[in-house]
């Protein structure tokens, strides 16, 4: 079975986020092991200390495969992800996807993560931003297995 991490920056603070992944982590159980990375906010005060230390957080905790969610990153429709995702399968059994916090995420990350994806041009709140992966994942699953959730 695939394993999935999705390592991002902060914590779900509001029930309604943690009810969210809580659902689609329930949901993607009987397709892949899922696991939730949060790694630490750093607001020390200076922003480019703050996300090389983010950053190397984030690089001590990818597995396999990485992504980096990105505004700049490929676009693709839930099919070509989905498409994506089933041919990952094949080569790997691990996939990370990082997501930044509010100011984003060092340069370092940047470089060492060459495959950026992106749900549109528009900003997301990063809490937002995981639960419309963890969505976009459920949905690539059920898209690969024929279910009619994806219309």
């Amino acid at each position: 079975m695939l394993n999935i991490n999705i390592v991002c920056v902060g914590k779900l603070k509001e029930q309604f986020w943690k009810d969210a992944e809580k659902e689609y982590s329930k949901r993607l159980t009987k397709f892949c092991n899922l696991k939730i990375i949060e790694i630490d906010d750093v607001n020390q005060g200076e922003m480019l200390k703050d996300l090389e230390i983010e950053g190397k957080a984030i690089l001590n905790q990818i597995k396999g495969k990485p992504y980096l969610l990105a505004i700049k990153g490929k676009e693709c429709s839930s099919e070509d992800f989905a498409e994506e995702l089933e041919n990952l399968k094949l080569n790997n059994s691990q996939i990370s996807f990082v997501i930044g916090g509010s100011n984003g995420v060092s340069n370092d990350v940047v470089k060492k993560i060459p495959d950026k994806i992106s749900f549109g041009k528009v900003t997301y709140p990063h809490n937002l931003a995981r639960i419309i992966l963890l969505e976009q994942i459920y949905r690539a699953f059920m898209i690969n297995s024929g279910s009619k959730y994806h219309k």
